[in-house]
């Protein structure tokens, strides 16, 4: 499997929720081990690794923690807030993979990917201003938004997977 599919595979177990007695059928720790392991494979000139590998793990621990409904029913009843910064390191992770591929990619990938960034970062703080100005009535629109721009960078993940600057890393030390 190429880099960026492993990824973008992960990000599809990630964004489908099939719950049983509350718990996640598809748990998204399994789709952030798929996505660090696409993360792993990208090849060395990848900007920003390391905060990217730091930000996967952090969202990998979430994701842990979240998966048990007793603790996100916890946070998001206790304060919504609570279950968005949570979150916040997927947003981070997501939004900072799209700038670092953006700026291995040339042409329209390079646009495409800059522009799910941002829309990745507007999604991310998005909740402030909906929950901070108590606009309930935009919820569904804030979510449903936050869908299609997770829905719009797996397209562009599958896209572009195999682009010469989203292969894999190859040991050049082995022969053969």
């Amino acid at each position: 499997m190429k880099p960026l599919q492993s990824i973008a595979m992960g990000f599809v177990i990630i964004a489908i929720s099939a719950r049983s007695h509350g718990y996640d059928l598809l748990p998204d720790p399994v789709g952030w081990l798929l996505v660090l392991q696409g993360l792993g494979a990208l090849p060395d000139p990848l900007p920003h690794r390391p905060t990217l590998r730091t930000l996967g793990f952090v969202a990998l621990l979430m994701s842990i923690v979240l998966w048990f409904p007793a603790l996100a029913d916890g946070l998001e009843n206790t304060d919504e807030s609570l279950l968005w910064a949570a979150n916040l390191p997927q947003l981070a992770f997501v939004a900072l993979l799209c700038r670092a591929l953006a700026e291995l990619a040339d042409g329209s990938a390079a646009r495409w990917l800059t522009t799910a960034s941002t829309l990745t970062v507007v999604a991310a703080l998005l909740p402030v201003v909906v929950l901070g100005a108590g606009a309930s009535g935009l919820l569904a629109v804030m979510v449903v938004g936050s869908a299609a721009v997770l829905v719009l960078v797996i397209v562009l993940l599958f896209r572009y997977a195999a682009r010469p600057w989203a292969g894999p890393q190859v040991d050049q030390t082995t022969p053969g």
